[in-house]
């Protein structure tokens, strides 16, 4: 994984607000049509190599508003997530289990 395709996706992530949430696809397709071209970032990656940076970089970013498709948290860190994403007032499905992402979606400009 080269340093360009990490800034880029750090730099989506710190991009979400409180309370809202994102998805590892949803960042990938955004830099995939929204990444200069000089950069080299384009078509470098999918859902999982958005994971794979946020699983080795990602400390420093709010990796907890990014979820998967389904408004799953990272497994590993499940609890935590659901913590932080409870504490900014993400709206979560009744159980409190996943993230209810018709309603918390924050989509990259």
């Amino acid at each position: 994984m080269d340093d360009a395709y990490l800034d880029a996706v750090l730099s989506v992530v710190e991009r979400v607000p409180p309370g809202r949430a994102t998805t590892y696809g949803l960042i990938a397709e955004y830099l995939r049509d929204h990444s200069d071209p000089d950069l080299g970032v384009r078509d470098r990656g999918g859902p999982r190599q958005v994971g794979t940076v946020l699983a080795r970089a990602g400390s420093g970013v709010p990796w907890w508003r990014v979820v998967n498709a389904t408004g799953n948290p990272p497994a590993r860190h499940r609890a935590h997530a659901l913590d932080e994403l409870r504490a900014e007032g993400c709206p979560l499905t009744a159980d409190g289990a996943r993230v209810r992402l018709r309603d918390a979606v924050w989509l990259p400009d």
